[in-house]
């Protein structure tokens, strides 16, 4: 199995409305995106300070699966109308476990 690992932090002028449209186009792509097999997004939970705003934590049966969903144009769609606009800085990893 493939983990995809994804830490946000967004600009200081990101509105709570752009941080609420991330989430909810995000929350579509299990619905579009077969090959994903566990999909969890959403804000820090604010325990620790310097955390990153942001996470997304999406598990894969193998690596072509993770590529699906890399290039889908709909996840490609909401990191360029609703990500980029409002990201300063991303950190990610792909872990087999």
């Amino acid at each position: 199995m493939i983990r995809h690992i994804v830490l946000f932090t967004w600009t200081e002028d990101a509105t709570d409305e752009q941080r609420a449209a991330v989430t909810a186009e995000l929350r579509k792509l299990p619905g579009l995106i077969p090959e994903l097999r566990a999909y969890t997004v959403g804000a820090d939970a604010g325990i620790n300070e310097g955390n990153h705003d942001y996470a997304v934590v999406a598990d894969f049966d193998n690596v072509d699966d993770y590529l699906v969903y890399r290039d889908h144009p709909q996840h490609q769609e909401v990191i360029a109308k609703h990500i980029r606009p409002i990201l300063a800085s991303r950190a990610a990893a792909q872990l087999s476990v």
